[in-house]
């Protein structure tokens, strides 16, 4: 089981980044977006996984309002999944949003995308929608979650 740690991302991680996103979707997100996103301090949040050599996953939150957060992109590096990875970067989110008071997260995901569904599902995330061909270049529908965070949830869960 490899160890890593979670901290803030920094633009010196963005080609990291970019290996994984290009890596896990099929509508990577550009260079650009991802230097604007990591350099927005006021509304986002980016954070990577890292081990003794590498950054293995990251996420990257939106805060929409005082009280509402949305998922923008979560990536695991190929070979880690299954490690734990995302579960830390999403541990590590909710704390973050909990401190600043956030009530309610919400995410799309692709609706052939059961794993990621399961571990949404796993932070209380629940289906409430469909977003009809989200994703430009393959046509695929989003499915389209919310979560509320619970004051009582153990260990930064949602609940």
């Amino acid at each position: 089981m490899t160890s890593w740690v979670v901290r803030q991302a920094t633009t010196k991680d963005l080609d990291a980044i970019l290996v994984i996103e290009q890596a896990q979707f099929p509508e990577p997100w550009t260079k650009g977006m991802l230097l604007d996103e990591l350099t927005n301090h006021e509304t986002r949040r980016y954070t990577v996984a890292v081990d003794a050599t590498q950054v293995v996953g990251y996420l990257g939150l939106m805060y929409v309002m005082d009280d509402e957060m949305h998922i923008n992109t979560i990536g695991t590096r190929p070979g880690f999944e299954g490690q734990g990875v995302a579960r830390a970067l999403l541990g590590d989110g909710w704390a973050d949003a909990r401190m600043r008071g956030v009530q309610r997260a919400t995410l799309e995901v692709a609706v052939s995308n059961k794993r990621a569904q399961r571990l949404y599902q796993h932070y209380g995330f629940a289906p409430v929608g469909i977003r009809k061909n989200y994703y430009e270049r393959t046509r695929e529908d989003a499915l389209v979650m919310w979560a509320e965070l619970g004051t009582d949830a153990p260990d930064g869960l949602l609940g």
